[in-house]
């Protein structure tokens, strides 16, 4: 975040620091296991690294399209950039690609894997829900998460768990299809199937594992942006009100259209669920609870309102 004016965060350094060591760890001890399952190594690296460099390099692309999102120029969206501009001058920032993505569901969303590549975006129902202001509270949420590079680290930190995921599923479907009777194949190696067993037992545990670090990290980097966005543009209560109407109109949302915009919620300013609260185990849960997130608010309006 060097070189920025938003307010530096060491706890969401030294969680990411945290995170993508113990990520490496876990990616360590996946190629280990596959190895011992009865994987090739070289077949081992070649997709774990495919799938690294492609969920890097093209992580602003995947989120683009598969939000129906399109950048938008100067022209396109005066408005829009304008508040950028301001934000990225309050800051003292590179300014990013301004992305609409035209979906009912209110929120907007960061992404890039560097600054050059570095995207935010926001829903046509958020730029219809939200006030000048609130608007650029949000975006200056979003900015946040941009200089402080958390983007970034997700995007790394997403992958192994998008290799898993896929080796878990391509496993199960293996020994379906071959059975899962034990046994020895011609070689005197194991069967084929207590193979694909292996490697479905060894990617789920690194699956869970980078699930719940990637989360954990994920409720955090929330509560940062918020912190930094409040302080940059000294309206915390406006940022709080872009939150309260935003949750609050999830309800209204189609449950389709909630559903399809689910697998970004990490990405998102506010989570695209009608649920209020923590439904599930705060361990899964991509955001803080609301309440959290506007008390966190609330004091920082009265630490501003005592030092002015």
């Amino acid at each position: 975040m060097a070189g920025t004016k938003f307010r530096p965060d060491g706890g969401l350094t030294a969680r990411m620091v945290m995170t993508m060591t113990l990520l490496a760890l876990v990616y360590v001890a996946f190629i280990v296991g596959l190895v011992l399952a009865g994987l090739n190594i070289w077949l081992v690296m070649v997709i774990v690294g495919a799938f690294a460099l492609f969920s890097y390099f093209a992580s602003d692309k995947i989120a683009m399209f598969s939000m129906g999102a399109r950048e938008v120029s100067p022209e396109q969206a005066p408005e829009l950039h304008a508040l950028v501009d301001r934000l990225c001058a309050m800051a003292d920032m590179s300014k990013p690609r301004v992305g609409v993505a035209d979906s009912d569901v209110p929120n907007a969303f960061a992404t890039g894997h560097s600054e050059k590549s570095a995207v935010i975006c926001v829903t046509s129902g958020l730029m219809r829900r939200l006030d000048g202001p609130e608007l650029e509270a949000v975006l200056a949420h979003e900015l946040s998460h941009i200089a402080h590079r958390d983007v970034m680290v997700m995007t790394i930190a997403g992958f192994l768990g998008i290799v898993a995921g896929f080796l878990t599923q391509a496993g199960l479907r293996f020994a379906a299809f071959s059975g899962v009777a034990g046994g020895r194949s011609n070689n005197g190696g194991p069967a084929p199937a207590v193979i694909a067993l292996l490697v479905v037992l060894v990617s789920a545990i690194a699956w869970v594992l980078s699930f719940l670090l990637v989360r954990a990290l994920s409720r955090y980097r929330e509560l940062s942006a918020d912190r930094a966005a409040a302080y940059l543009t000294g309206r915390p209560s406006t940022l709080g009100s872009a939150l309260s109407k935003i949750t609050g109109d999830m309800a209204r949302i189609p449950t389709r259209d909630l559903r399809q915009a689910e697998p970004f919620n990490a990405f998102f300013f506010a989570p695209a669920s009608s649920r209020k609260g923590f439904s599930v185990s705060r361990l899964i849960a991509t955001h803080p609870p609301v309440d959290q997130r506007l008390a966190q608010l609330s004091d920082i309006s009265r630490q501003l309102g005592q030092g002015s």
